[in-house]
């Protein structure tokens, strides 16, 4: 994307970068639940095996695939609608989400049994709620905003997109 996408943005490439986020949320969220449920399994079982097995595979997808996202997140993708008066309170709000986020994943690196699945909902239920107000508020506000690009702030960042996306808007210059 050139500098003329600041103003005369093309509304398909618009739809196509959101559908793309979206996509990779839903996959996320489908990742999650399915680790989540299988630690619930293991902790409801009372089997301290397959707590520190699940537990250990959330940690690892938490570290390699949902704290990447989130601080992805606060570069591009936040930084425009954070400085616009209409848009600042809910960017200020989703940004205090992802320290929440961090905390519970920190909670759960030393949590045992039933503590370790309750850190786990913790974070599947604010991660699902966040994921919302990313796709229903802050998505839309970006690609209804003149000065603002979605596809632009997207562009290269494998962990809004996906790896199947991210390269598909030309070059990316906000690799990671």
């Amino acid at each position: 994307m050139n500098a003329e996408t600041r103003t005369g943005k093309d509304a398909s490439t618009e739809m196509q970068a959101m559908h793309a986020v979206e996509a990779h949320h839903a996959d996320m969220l489908r990742q999650l639940n399915g680790l989540v449920g299988l630690l619930t399994e293991a902790a409801e079982a009372r089997d301290a095996d397959a707590v520190q097995t699940t537990q250990a595979a959330l940690l690892d997808w938490c570290d390699k695939e949902l704290v990447p996202h989130a601080l992805a997140e606060e570069g591009p993708l936040y930084s425009g609608p954070h400085g616009m008066p209409e848009a600042k309170l809910l960017v200020d709000g989703m940004l205090a989400e992802h320290q929440v986020i961090v905390g519970l994943v920190d909670e759960l690196r030393t949590a045992d049994g039933v503590a370790a699945a309750v850190a786990a909902g913790s974070i599947q239920r604010i991660f699902a709620l966040h994921l919302d107000k990313e796709n229903r508020l802050l998505m839309p506000f970006v690609v209804e905003s003149p000065g603002l690009s979605l596809a632009q702030a997207v562009e290269g960042l494998h962990e809004l997109v996906g790896e199947g996306a991210a390269h598909h808007h030309g070059q990316g210059h906000h690799g990671h």
